[in-house]
């Protein structure tokens, strides 16, 4: 049994290594922090990333403890936290990557400002589900793209885990929402509210006839890259934008600029890595909190359910491409 000063925590010592349970001082929380117990942390691509060494960009060091998403409930404040009380539910992208201790633990001391109350009508799994992918799309949407009511969008890999959240904010915002996938995709595409688009039977002109008269898409989100953000170029309207959260290729630039349109990247990370903004994100999180009690937000599960001593089975479903839905462990 777990004492009162340590907390059970799944290790990562090299690249490529399995996660190994241990046993580590918990944290307390400083100023401006909360001491949050998991209850439920989601495993992201990005994860795998960082576990097979190939995540320069996540700048976390070896030793570490993975995962960036949580929900969790309240144990205790640091000084200066009032908005947050002891017994609240929470959610939040709060580690992870930077050094900063991910969520496969017992307890997290996170930053207050990257918390909101998690949504009442969601479960902690449900909740635990949404942070990264969330955010991710709110910034490209509403932050960079100002996506209004009307507008046309275009979202790139409607079935993916941002994909699916740009579907239901566009919706949300009332936008005109299509959305691009496989054609095993298209039912679940439909089921949120987007027109599907079989991107590996339509030709970029011939869905930009279809759907916009020839005119193109007033917002474009890209969650694929390469040769997909080069078509989404093609399909943007004059003075639109084209919005990427996998900009990292390299790519001509002439059909966006003949168009006057604006490309934007999404770079989710850059709050936990440079402390900049992290109030914003607990900000988007709260808009999350008020679409889903709205049940305007549904985060896709898979159905299997993984506890703390199923965590490398956990990471493994993700890796082989077997899960139907955003993987998430129960503490």
């Amino acid at each position: 049994m777990t004492s009162p000063n340590t907390m059970k925590a799944a290790i990562l010592d090299k690249a490529g290594a399995p996660l190994q349970l241990t046993d580590i001082p918990r944290p307390r929380p400083v100023a401006g922090q909360v001491l949050v117990r998991i209850k439920a942390s989601a495993v992201n691509p990005l994860d795998l990333k960082i576990a097979k060494g190939e995540a320069a960009h996540a700048r976390h060091p070896f030793p570490a403890i993975l995962g960036i998403d949580m929900a969790g409930i309240v144990e205790e404040l640091g000084p200066g936290v009032t908005q947050f009380s002891i017994g609240d539910e929470v959610y939040g992208m709060t580690g992870g990557v930077g050094g900063h201790q991910g969520t496969l633990a017992e307890f997290i001391a996170a930053d207050a400002h990257l918390l909101a109350l998690k949504p009442s009508r969601l479960s902690m799994r449900e909740a635990a589900a949404l942070p990264l992918v969330f955010i991710t799309a709110w910034e490209g949407l509403v932050d960079r793209a100002t996506l209004r009511a009307g507008q046309k969008l275009l979202v790139h890999g409607g079935a993916g885990g941002v994909g699916q959240m740009a579907i239901q904010i566009g919706r949300a915002l009332g936008a005109d929402v299509f959305a691009t996938g496989a054609a095993k995709d298209r039912a679940y595409i439909e089921s949120r509210g987007a027109r599907f688009i079989d991107y590996s039977s339509t030709s970029v002109a011939d869905y930009v006839a279809a759907h916009t008269a020839g005119r193109g898409f007033d917002v474009i989100y890209d969650t694929v890259g390469g040769a997909v953000l080069d078509a989404s170029f093609n399909a943007v309207t004059r003075f639109g934008h084209v919005v990427s959260a996998l900009g990292w290729g390299t790519h001509a630039l002439a059909p966006l600029s003949f168009r006057a349109a604006s490309y934007s990247g999404v770079f989710t990370l850059l709050p936990l890595l440079t402390g900049e903004g992290r109030a914003h994100h607990g900000e988007i999180l709260r808009m999350a909190t008020k679409l889903a009690e709205a049940g305007k937000l549904v985060p896709k599960l898979d159905s299997r359910h993984f506890t703390f001593a199923d965590v490398n089975e956990a990471h493994d479903a993700l890796r082989t491409q077997a899960a139907a839905g955003k993987i998430v462990i129960e503490m």
